[in-house]
């Protein structure tokens, strides 16, 4: 059955309840039932159906594996704020039946019932053993003919089906599709994004089909889309970054409610929190333990931002004077033992401490249980401190949610779900989280004025009791509902079609300097054009630029993030929506290189500078160079002699840097546009310094903007598949896409055509 066909017999029927006063539903089976109100008229029957995973109502086996997870929290705490709602009067949490002694017999019972109003139904299909989620795809329509069968045989249907995660989708499509009740849908994380960090972590694009059905799971997604009424969120930026990406995104049926949060747990400070052995574990290495407290909470990740916190910290000798920072980065035994990644972090971390002289003044315990980190905020909260998330990106902010339920002031990133959370509590400030004066002066405003601290802690608690408790959650979501079971408001759908590839079609490439910077009005009309063809184009940001500046850069500019962003002349790579690394391309550019060998070699070598460390990274050494003193072709020379084996990149006439072998923008552009499967043939890029050379030669179409005609790139004058623009920076681009037909064709029009066309 084609998804075409599937949608009209959703749309038949949901015409045909419109045209029902007495709420009949007619059933492909030939059956004419009616929906017993068995209370009021107006009460919601609701049927959560989150298949995966070990759901019971006490005792959550959570982490126990990654199907027993956040979802399996929020569906149980969901289904229970439901049922206290006068509003409702049954709410059914159907997942599936589990017969297996490898785990409890409470799975294995078909119907638990934890209160008059809300009971757990438990479908078997497929094999009676626990099975993860991938394994589940072939079960599927058995499980949504099983719960169809199921509530005839009860002879009463919801008023709602809710369905969660991919295969929740597919099962509560189908049985939409079958009964005509509308649907609603929430994904808690989607598949086109997970693949993208699948890729990031060193997966192939066969080992995520083969370990995860990654296009079934796409293909369920886009399904659920197109057949439910309402798409429940978290936040703003996960509408606009993840399912702005699906070809059956409505924007018309999203609703962001956020998650509820649990006000049980996470409650302010009971009096005795400084006697404490979290208090002991926190200060045993502070000076003056009993300062305000900066706490900040993360894992040691690159993209929480961590080193710049401390950095704020250390510029700042009132914010040293006036607090301690306390920093909960993780469980780590030893450094050294870590992942890559975040021994990086931690080593970051601890330079920059050195570096401000902040011992004494800065902690970061190496262990600590899941349980203690409510204490933790409580603590910092009876030190009147504040809670600190400096992160590059944040998708959601659950840790602001519980440090402002824990009478906590907040400052924190001005990206995604802190924008949100700060909407609603106005408890603190958003900060660039790349600029260290600001942190540092948000936090102080706060530390310094406590009636301000005061103010912040109320409207905090306030706000998370009005906007993220498991009741607030429970209303928002019957005020969405609601209207769809009337048919109050009906979803007026645009129309939409599948594209001709399951993934990006084509790539646009671009450098920031001297390329997209530069002509604003230029920059917007680009930009748009982006964006109108997000679903088939992968937009690439390639620099010489580390993260952070290039991400400050593009906030200035207000350049929407790319899908993909190569940094630090292509020796890192990170993939859109939550700046995810890619893993497997840093051990890969690792071979041979030695850069403490290269700075010494070039220590006193004439006409070089080594650029400030702000610069400089793990895999790049950065030089001024004069060109009228050092010769690059005898630096190349002279690392060959010494067995270093290197990459060296002159640009713009003045900065030279020396990366790996295997490193460079080329050599990366063509790593992830093998592993997007996005052909060379139809990638542009926009090439503007000598460093660029080996991106826009080959087979990818490629523009020299006019600014850059007479300098390191004009040897290329000749060259098939370069395009030399008349116009100069992002008006040279716009020429260049028109030139080629980049949205259409995608060819070049002196011959060299698309092998694809």
């Amino acid at each position: 059955m084609t998804l075409k066909r599937i949608r009209f017999g959703a749309d038949h029927a949901l015409k045909a309840m419109r045209g029902l006063a007495n709420i009949i539903v007619k059933t492909p089976d030939g059956f004419s039932r009616g929906m017993q109100m068995t209370e009021s008229d107006n009460a919601l029957y609701i049927t959560l159906i989150s298949v995966h995973g070990l759901i019971r109502g006490e005792n959550l086996e959570l982490g126990r594996d990654a199907d027993t997870g956040g979802q399996v929290l929020y569906v149980v705490e969901l289904a229970q704020a439901l049922a206290r709602q006068p509003e409702v009067r049954r709410v059914d949490l159907v997942t599936r039946r589990v017969v297996d002694a490898s785990v409890s017999e409470d799975y294995a019972v078909p119907i638990e019932k934890l209160s008059d109003k809300l009971r757990i139904v438990r479908i078997t299909a497929g094999p009676d053993d626990y099975i993860y989620k991938e394994q589940l795809w072939d079960h599927l329509d058995t499980f949504a003919d099983k719960l169809y069968g199921f509530y005839r045989d009860e002879d009463e249907w919801p008023d709602i089906l809710h369905s969660h995660y991919a295969d929740g989708g597919w099962v509560g499509a189908r049985l939409s599709q079958l009964t005509g009740v509308p649907l609603i849908h929430t994904g808690h994380s989607l598949g086109r994004v997970k693949r993208q960090r699948l890729l990031a972590g060193g997966l192939s694009h066969d080992d995520i089909e083969k370990r995860y059905n990654m296009s079934r799971r796409i293909e369920a997604e886009e399904l659920a889309l197109a057949t439910a009424e309402r798409v429940i969120t978290s936040t703003h930026q996960e509408i606009e970054e993840q399912y702005e990406l699906y070809d059956y995104y409505q924007p018309k049926q999203m609703r962001v409610v956020p998650p509820g949060t649990n006000l049980k747990t996470f409650m302010t400070p009971r009096g005795n929190e400084l006697e404490t052995p979290q208090f002991e574990l926190l200060t045993r290495h502070l000076r003056e333990p009993g300062k305000p407290m900066i706490l900040a909470l993360s894992r040691p990740d690159k993209r929480k931002n961590i080193s710049k916190l401390i950095e704020a910290f250390g510029e700042s000798a009132r914010l040293q004077e006036r607090a301690n920072l306390v920093l909960i980065a993780g469980n780590r035994e030893d450094i050294d033992d870590l992942e890559e990644g975040a021994q990086e972090v931690f080593y970051d971390m601890l330079r920059c401490i050195d570096r401000h002289e902040l011992y004494g003044k800065v902690a970061m315990p190496k262990q600590h249980q899941r349980d203690d980190v409510p204490i933790f905020y409580r603590i910092a909260a009876a030190t009147k401190g504040v809670f600190v998330n400096p992160a590059l990106t944040e998708p959601f902010g659950l840790t602001l949610i519980e440090a402002a339920a824990s009478g906590l002031p907040i400052v924190a990133t001005a990206d995604g779900g802190p924008r949100d959370i700060m909407r609603n509590c106005n408890n603190g400030f958003l900060i660039d989280p790349l600029d260290t004066r600001a942190i540092s002066e948000s936090l102080l405003i706060l530390l310094h004025d406590e009636p301000l601290w005061k103010k912040c802690v109320e409207q905090g608690l306030k706000g998370v009791k009005e906007h993220y408790s498991w009741d607030a959650h429970a209303a928002h979501y019957l005020e969405v509902v609601e209207p769809v079971m009337k048919r109050s408001e009906p979803l007026e759908r645009e129309p939409a079609e599948r594209r001709t590839a399951l993934y990006s079609e084509r790539a646009f490439v671009s450098g920031l300097d001297q390329n997209l910077i530069g002509d604003e009005d230029a920059l917007r009309q680009l930009t748009d054009l982006l964006r109108q063809h997000r679903k088939s184009t992968a937009f690439i940001v390639v620099t010489g630029r580390r993260l952070d500046s290039a991400l400050k850069l593009m906030k200035d500019q207000q350049i929407p993030d790319p899908d993909i962003l190569i940094t630090s002349g292509g020796t890192e790579i990170y993939y859109a929506p939550e700046l995810t690394a890619d893993q497997e391309w840093g051990k890969y550019i690792d071979y041979q290189w030695a850069p403490h060998k290269v700075r010494s070699l070039l220590a006193e070598y004439p006409g070089l500078e080594l650029q400030p460390k702000v610069e400089l990274s793990r895999f790049k050494i950065s030089y001024y160079i004069d060109p009228n003193i050092a010769d690059v072709d005898e630096i190349r020379r002279l690392l060959h002699k010494e067995g270093l084996s290197a990459h060296v990149l002159m640009s713009f006439g003045q900065y030279l840097d020396i990366l790996p072998a295997r490193a460079s923008k080329g050599l990366a552009l063509r790593y992830v546009a093998d592993r997007w499967q996005i052909p060379l043939e139809r990638v542009l890029v926009a090439g503007g310094s000598g460093a660029d050379e080996d991106m826009i030669r080959g087979d990818t179409l490629a523009v020299v903007v006019a600014n850059r005609h007479h300098e390191e790139l004009s040897n290329l004058v000749d060259a098939d598949r370069i395009y030399f623009a008349e116009k100069p920076l992002a008006a040279g681009i716009l020429e260049a896409f028109e030139y080629y037909d980049f949205f259409g064709e995608c060819r070049d029009p002196k011959g060299v055509e698309n092998t694809d066309d």
